[in-house]
């Protein structure tokens, strides 16, 4: 199997925030501005209503105006991937079908969170959410947050058995499994690593690129490293890799989950996105003295 030109989606795509104005609501002017500030400092695509995005807080009709608007927006300048899965296959289903009717250029489909299924219960939720679009599919592992983790197999199964399923963003952090994941895998699939302190390392195994959070505000550095080593320049790609591990260790602190330090960062750095929706709170004095410390480590903000 190889990738059609539709998926190909480029090396850098950032999980981009959901901004939100005073009310809660959606700010659709900070959405158009803050997807000219990604695609023009190291995104070549966007995820939409992914984790990062808070899509567990947004309504089908919010996330059906969040594709609308970054497509609107973007243009044809970088991909745009929709985040469609949930932990119920008929609803995984009717979004990714809504998602297609926009336009966008592939489907982020997570693992189902909560319900915990087996890995032949994954095999068929993933085969019927791609089965139901044309769209080229990124399936996305994060045991993490959803409990469950996608076996290499099972994924591999997926990858040989279903057409449009074209890439995974896995973020397990199991460097075996990962090996078996990149190993094994048909020609043209392609893995992203999903856990932005592990793009050098996977990239070593063979990985293709990263779905990151940290290019909200690193994405120049990001795209950066990624160039050096694919160019051979591994003493180069290892030094940015450390650089950018300030800025990885404060968007993801043990206090807080993502994306609330990046959005903390974000607002610093000018680029307004507005607070978290709950269950989600704003970050609080430490966790912004941290974010703020390393912004300024990195030079990012005086």
């Amino acid at each position: 199997m190889s990738l059609t030109s539709s998926a190909d989606w480029g090396r850098v795509l950032t999980a981009m925030v959901t901004p939100f104005d005073a009310e809660g609501r959606i700010h659709e002017q900070g959405t158009r501005d803050l997807v000219g500030h990604l695609l023009s400092h190291g995104s070549d695509g966007l995820v939409v209503c992914g984790t990062t995005g808070e899509a567990p807080t947004l309504s089908l009709d919010e996330k059906r105006r969040m594709f609308e608007l970054v497509m609107e927006t973007a243009g044809g300048r970088g991909a745009v991937l929709a985040g469609t899965g949930t932990n119920d296959t008929r609803d995984a289903v009717e979004l990714s079908e809504a998602a297609a009717a926009v336009g966008v250029d592939g489907l982020l489909v997570v693992t189902p969170y909560y319900n915990k299924p087996s890995q032949e219960g994954l095999y068929r939720h993933f085969r019927a959410v791609a089965e139901a679009t044309t769209l080229p599919v990124m399936v996305y592992n994060v045991p993490g947050r959803t409990s469950v983790n996608m076996e290499a197999a099972t994924c591999l199964r997926l990858a040989r058995e279903v057409a449009n399923i074209v890439a995974v963003k896995e973020a397990g952090g199991n460097m075996m499994q990962i090996t078996d994941l990149i190993s094994g895998a048909p020609d043209g699939f392609r893995v992203y690593s999903g856990e932005d302190g592990l793009v050098l390392p996977m990239l070593a195994l063979g990985a293709y690129g990263v779905v990151s959070v940290t290019s909200h505000v690193v994405g120049p550095d990001m795209q950066a490293m990624i160039r050096a080593f694919l160019a051979g320049r591994t003493n180069e790609a290892a030094r940015l890799h450390a650089r950018m591990l300030p800025i990885v260790r404060a968007c993801f602190q043990a206090t807080t989950p993502s994306p609330v330090p990046v959005k903390a960062a974000l607002n610093m750095l000018g680029v307004a996105v507005g607070r978290p929706r709950l269950p989600l709170v704003e970050a609080n004095e430490r966790e912004i003295e941290i974010v703020g410390h390393a912004l300024r480590g990195h030079g990012l903000l005086v």
